[in-house]
């Protein structure tokens, strides 16, 4: 079976893996940008991405559906508060996982979200698409209407509803 077709009910593995390594790369380069943001052993990091994935799933849906009228006020940027405060629930779970304060779970979370962001338009799968088009606009103009050759009539300003 094809991993980009996966029915109803079922994992697909491959995915949760990538969102396993992506987790534990967001904190990785988090940890290492700042001093309010560490681990002790890879252990640690490997419970804290199982930890945050679990919560992502069960705990991560609830918040947004309570903070939903925050989520749209903030356009969706939100969404980092929220995966902050997933953050720092597990930091009070796991005993080798430290944040100095709120701001450092923001600032992991707005890490890991951005390396998804990038690792996902890089392997093309995202839901943005970036096209890059060379060469100008048509020499005749913008407008490429199929009603340029056909004669003028004088109420042609007109619109028929």
């Amino acid at each position: 079976m094809d991993n980009r077709t996966v029915q109803k009910g079922q994992i697909n593995f491959l995915k949760l893996l990538q969102s396993w390594v992506l987790i534990a790369l967001g904190v990785l380069i988090a940890s290492s940008l700042s001093d309010g943001v560490y681990y002790d052993s890879r252990g640690t990091l490997l419970l804290v991405v199982l930890l945050v994935s679990l919560f992502n799933l069960v705990i991560r849906p609830v918040l947004i559906l309570f903070a939903l009228p925050f989520v749209i006020f903030t356009f969706g940027l939100g969404l980092v508060v929220i995966n902050a405060l997933v953050l720092l629930l597990v930091e009070a779970v796991v005993p080798g996982f430290h944040l100095a304060s709120f701001w450092s779970a923001l600032w992991v979370a707005l890490v890991i979200s951005v390396v998804t962001l990038v690792a996902n338009v890089l392997m093309g799968t995202s839901r943005i698409r970036v096209n890059i088009q060379r060469g100008g606009p048509p020499k005749d103009g913008p407008s490429t209407s199929s009603r340029k050759n056909l004669p003028r009539d004088k109420d042609d300003d007109v619109i028929d509803i």
